[in-house]
């Protein structure tokens, strides 16, 4: 009786560990699937009542298509301009006679009509090469076509391309007037045998999740004096979440669409600039950018004080909030407003200031 007992005992124990293992991979392949329904983003509820929640992806930079970098004209005469809100980063620096230019970053979009475009300067190679991007101009100057040699740059001069491949509009005049489309640019680059695509990271750390800066710096309307006739100012629009762009008191528009410029995002850098003792007395600048900086990061209403630190002119940019670390990106445009650095910028709250007019397109 003793060894049935025993017996008995034992086929119990091995039932219990039978039950207990099948309980087990119960357990872990209910966890599984539960995890895998997360990584895959399926936000669909369980058997027990609890959802899931599903993980966003930021979708401003994305897919492999490699960036385009368009210089565009930013006088007066050239205004209005196409494309800037199809940019997904839109950099503004200084050139000579207090004007300033643009260079419009395209990644994975189909414009029509991009422009218009204007001749390189060799500072905005920095940062077409820190995006990895085909650089696109029309004309350059001497310190950029030496550079766009030098550092190998991936460029398309349109005074060298085809009447079909840029072409000048009727509606503006020269040299004021030039465009082109990302049809043709894509052509042009793969009749160069540049590639087209690209696995380079984001210069910028681009979020899902809308980002409310800690801070008690507001931020309502943003002005930034390049010079004494160049000013680009900022107003917040408090339902959209969005920045509505002007620049010689003018609001920007888009010479196709009609559309307001606006952006989700302002980053401001100031950074010495001087004038290049070239020989030919044109005026010409250059920046002192290949080092920390100090600038500013704008969104969603509110500031805080940054650093732009930039340690070769292919390097990408890193731009970290006061405590070193760097910073995160609502998802959406970004405009990078390099400033010279004894700009007045201004960031002020309350309700943005009335502005004197705006762009008017026939």
């Amino acid at each position: 009786m003793k060894n049935v007992g025993i017996k008995i005992l034992i086929i119990i124990l091995i039932l219990l560990v039978i039950v207990s293992g099948i309980l087990f991979v119960m357990k872990f392949m209910e966890d599984k699937n539960l995890q895998g329904k997360i990584q895959t983003g399926d936000n669909e509820e369980q058997n027990n009542g609890t959802k899931v929640v599903e993980i966003k992806e930021p979708t401003t930079f994305k897919g492999t298509d490699r960036p385009i970098a368009v210089m565009i004209d930013n006088h007066k005469s050239a205004m209005p301009q196409a494309g800037l809100n199809d940019a997904y980063m839109v950099y503004e620096m200084i050139v000579e006679g207090g004007e300033t230019r643009l260079m419009a970053l395209f990644k994975g979009v189909n414009l029509d009509k991009i422009g218009p475009i204007r001749s390189s300067r060799h500072y905005f190679l920095d940062y077409a090469l820190e995006n990895d991007a085909i650089y696109v101009h029309f004309g350059w100057s001497p310190q950029a076509q030496s550079d766009i040699s030098k550092l190998g740059v991936n460029n398309i001069n349109g005074i060298y391309e085809s009447s079909t491949s840029f072409w000048r509009v009727k509606d503006k005049y020269a040299p004021h007037n030039a465009v082109t489309s990302t049809t043709k640019i894509l052509e042009m680059a793969k009749r160069k045998g540049y590639a087209t695509t690209s696995t380079k990271e984001s210069v910028l750390n681009y979020v899902a999740d809308e980002i409310e800066l800690d801070s008690d710096m507001e931020a309502t309307t943003v002005t930034i004096p390049y010079s004494t006739s160049n000013t680009v100012k900022y107003e917040y629009d408090k339902e959209k979440k969005e920045y509505i762009r002007y620049s010689r008191n003018t609001k920007q528009v888009d010479w196709t669409t009609k559309e307001t410029v606006t952006t989700k995002n302002i980053i401001i850098v100031k950074c010495k600039n001087t004038t290049l003792n070239d020989g030919e007395n044109k005026g010409r600048q250059t920046l002192d950018n290949v080092k920390a900086l100090e600038g500013y990061y704008i969104t969603n209403g509110k500031a805080i004080k940054i650093t732009a630190e930039k340690s070769t002119r292919a390097s990408q940019t890193v731009y970290k909030d006061l405590s070193g670390k760097e910073i995160n990106v609502n998802d959406g445009n970004t405009f990078v407003q390099i400033c010279p650095l004894d700009s007045k910028v201004e960031i002020k709250p309350g309700v943005p200031e009335k502005t004197e007019k705006t762009n008017t397109v026939q």
